[in-house]
């Protein structure tokens, strides 16, 4: 189900509650194989302004400063936040409807799940934390979308940042990363927000500096 096209910035949920498990296994994307390495110089996707592919027009739609904007609203709404159930066995989430045609989310977190790494398929974003304590573990750099199977990280490209209720932080499309509730005993509920919608998630698994494509999500899987 699509988010309403509607440009204002209310949010209510479009869809019923869903629970997944923390983790999950997946069969690995079929793609050729080779290990470039990613430079520690690149730039930072994790600015506030929408990153595009060269010689291309950014899309239209909300910027992810607008995105952030909104997600810190909704993140304030406490009766809309208290309205999603919590399960202490997986994550829950509802659909939210976004400004501008984006596609939003409101999760629940149990204690000591995450999403694992993964990008957003090109589209920017924003998240805030609604509830509890979230920590994000980022790459700073820019990696490329296709062509490669393992892809050994340069020295330097790990970003971690902790996020307690009211922060929250947008992000570019070449965004990677993953986002984590830390506590032992406490749930956290974070809103989301990106434009375009997703057209699909890329999930990886890490050893090290090694980074490798596992499976490439399409958005039937979580819609």
């Amino acid at each position: 189900m699509s988010p309403s096209a509607s440009g204002d910035l209310t949010a209510r949920a479009t869809a019923s509650v869903v629970t997944a498990p923390a983790t999950h296994d997946a069969p690995a994307a079929t793609l050729s194989t080779h290990r470039p390495t990613a430079p520690a110089g690149a730039p930072d996707p994790s600015g506030t302004t929408a990153d595009s592919t060269a010689g291309s027009p950014a899309p239209a739609g909300p910027t992810a400063s607008e995105l952030l904007d909104f997600v810190h609203r909704i993140a304030a709404d406490a009766e809309l936040v208290a309205s999603l159930p919590l399960d202490p066995e997986g994550r829950t989430w509802m659909r939210l409807d976004g400004p501008g045609g984006s596609e939003a989310w409101l999760i629940g977190w149990p204690p000591g799940t995450g999403t694992g790494w993964h990008d957003h398929g090109g589209s920017r974003g924003a998240f805030a934390t609604a509830g509890g304590r979230l920590t994000e573990q980022s790459l700073a750099v820019h990696l490329p979308t296709e062509g490669w199977r393992t892809l050994e990280l340069a020295d330097g490209v790990d970003r971690e940042r902790r996020l307690p209720a009211g922060q929250g932080r947008a992000f570019g499309a070449h965004h990677v990363h993953q986002v984590l509730n830390p506590e032992r005993e406490e749930h956290a509920v974070s809103v989301h927000a990106y434009y375009p919608p997703l057209p699909l998630m890329r999930r990886y698994s890490r050893t090290g500096p090694l980074l490798r494509l596992e499976q490439v999500e399409q958005p039937e899987e979580w819609t």
